[in-house]
């Protein structure tokens, strides 16, 4: 039976470790992740920090970071997408080469958390197996069979969860809307615009997670690790 387990992963073993300790206050979301070679992960980050620049500055001196190019610009939100460098390559293939999918991966005080979907739970162990193996720095936090986990969360981060429940509360989602884009942006205290993102990739996110997932996706396997 499918299974998902919730991963937490040291920065320093995963990515922007650096970067984490110079601007604590900074947040990640990762959007897609394409292996690009077998030298770097390629990721879509969204990242929100109290000074961009400072931010950036980190970027540059952060060895798990090749290369990053900002690709959107937000009130207080940015998207860059990155080359993150061989050892990050390491445990992306150590997690997705039992056939998993990263389903969601976001920073959160100086770790990254991941929402993982495996195969069955053999595959969950040979996965952890290999990562102890190498001394990653690696928790297991929980594990949900996929028959359970259709009431959970589906891949939502927090903020994404409590936006749209929040928004039903509210009657977003009743016709007419009892409450407009920018009253409930003014209620949850984050802009118009960061709102309509968070709408964009939370809508996203549970059509991917409830809809698609279990589906068969024997050409996607063939193809390059993405999360």
């Amino acid at each position: 039976m499918s299974t998902i387990s919730e991963i937490s992963i040291g920065a320093s073993t995963f990515a922007l470790g650096d970067t984490l300790e110079a601007v604590p206050e900074a947040t990640f979301d990762v959007e897609r992740v394409v292996a690009h070679d077998d030298e770097r992960v390629m990721p879509f980050v969204w990242a929100t920090a109290p000074d961009r620049e400072a931010l950036e500055a980190a970027f540059t001196d952060d060895p798990s970071v090749a290369d990053v190019e900002r690709l959107s610009d937000h009130d207080d939100e940015w998207l860059y997408r990155m080359a993150w460098v061989s050892h990050v390559q390491f445990v992306v293939h150590a997690i997705t080469e039992e056939g998993a999918t990263v389903l969601n991966a976001q920073s959160e005080q100086g770790r990254w958390q991941l929402r993982v979907l495996f195969p069955d739970r053999d595959a969950l162990s040979r996965t952890y197996d290999v990562c102890e193996d190498h001394d990653l720095d690696l928790d297991i936090e929980t594990i949900y069979e996929m028959d359970n986990e259709r009431h959970g969360r589906y891949g939502l981060t927090d903020d994404q969860s409590a936006t749209l429940t929040a928004a039903f509360e509210h009657g977003y989602y009743e016709i007419p809307r009892d409450v407009s884009v920018a009253d409930l942006a003014d209620e949850l205290g984050i802009s118009h615009q960061a709102l309509s993102e968070r709408f964009r990739r939370a809508h996203g996110t549970l059509i991917e997670n409830s809809l698609i997932v279990g589906r068969e996706h024997d050409d996607e396997r063939k193809a390059a690790p993405e999360m």
